[in-house]
């Protein structure tokens, strides 16, 4: 004859099932909120405040280097001076570098890379770029001197972080940049395509200082690279 508390324990067993699960679906979703609002959180944090950018050529190598992810300052010039000589600066090279956005691209595509560039995760936009501010409004800068170097305002740079064996350009340039605009190249100079590449474009190669994105102050990664990305402060110019 079955005892009361043996009749008792299947019913009380099945009864637990529908509990698990609820408990189960209840931790998914709190998991799923709490990964949107890390995601959203960073996304906002990457529009206003510090944006991941993941470094897709040797154009400032050794400063920077490919697969290197730097931390772009979004507020320094906000609250502060323009960019300045010797800054590396991420920008916007639309009309000034690059052609428009192609408006028959898939939206959907874009907001997914977008989302992945803003996070550091996938390769910035093809209008992005990031060069070193070599002259601001009203400079005049010019390649060469008889040693070799280029003037700012008629005295020589002197440019320790161009990669190594590198001149300081190979092509001839002498330019007075236009107030709100920038003058900027790369670190490697042999390697990168900047402002001297499109001399003969309006704007005369000059970057409007609106179209910055940001300076890059620090790299985040890979670890054995982390550090701040050294200026050209010291570069000899006033």
């Amino acid at each position: 004859m079955e005892t009361e508390e043996e009749y008792d324990t299947p019913e009380r067993d099945r009864s637990s099932v529908p509990e698990q699960g609820t408990k189960s679906r209840s931790r998914s979703v709190r998991l799923g909120l709490l990964a949107v609002s890390v995601l959203g959180a960073l996304l906002l944090t990457s529009a206003f405040i510090v944006q991941p950018f993941l470094i897709p050529s040797s154009s400032m190598d050794p400063t920077l280097r490919v697969g290197d992810r730097v931390l772009v300052n979004k507020l320094v010039y906000r609250f502060g001076d323009g960019p300045g000589r010797g800054d590396v600066v991420v920008f916007d090279g639309t009309d000034s570098f690059s052609g428009e956005a192609d408006p028959d691209a898939n939206p959907v595509m874009a907001a997914l890379r977008e989302a992945g560039a803003a996070t550091g995760l996938a390769r910035p936009s093809g209008t992005d770029y990031v060069k070193r501010v070599i002259g601001v409004g009203g400079d005049r800068v010019r390649c060469c001197d008889r040693r070799g170097r280029i003037e700012v305002n008629g005295r020589p740079v002197d440019e320790e972080y161009l990669h190594s064996g590198n001149a300081p350009s190979a092509v001839p340039f002498d330019i007075r940049v236009p107030e709100g605009r920038l003058w900027v190249m790369g670190d490697y100079r042999s390697r990168s395509r900047d402002s001297r590449d499109h001399l003969g474009e309006p704007g005369g190669g000059t970057v409007p200082v609106e179209r910055v994105i940001g300076r890059a102050d620090w790299i985040g990664w890979p670890p054995s690279r982390i550090g701040s990305v050294p200026s050209g402060a010291g570069s000899g110019h006033d």
